[in-house]
């Protein structure tokens, strides 16, 4: 059984905790995890170097459009990370994220 885990990424932990509670609210995500990371890229013409939040997001694959959409109207970075990638869940945990969103 499948799952969808999609990460992006806030400037600020109020910025993560406010995304993560929409998504649950919203019933797009089963389970949010958020860590702080440091993050070195470049971003117009000047290399960033910046502490961040990490987002993990565990959701069902069919709501990989709406989240999508979801984040990129509601994180405050111009051009915000989105990636996803789906991956075999133990039944217990596919089952739980099924019932929950």
């Amino acid at each position: 059984m499948e799952v969808l885990v999609m990460v992006t990424t806030e400037s600020s932990k109020s910025n993560a905790l406010q995304m993560a509670k929409l998504l649950i609210q919203n019933k797009l995500a089963a389970c949010v995890s958020i860590k702080q990371i440091f993050s070195i890229y470049k971003w117009n013409n000047d290399i960033e170097e910046t502490k961040e939040f990490e987002i993990t997001i565990k959701s069902k694959l069919e709501f990989k459009d709406f989240l999508i959409e979801f984040l990129n109207k509601n994180s405050t970075y111009d051009v915000p990370q989105i990636i996803s990638k789906k991956y075999h869940a133990e039944m217990k945990y596919y089952n739980w994220i099924n019932k929950t969103i």
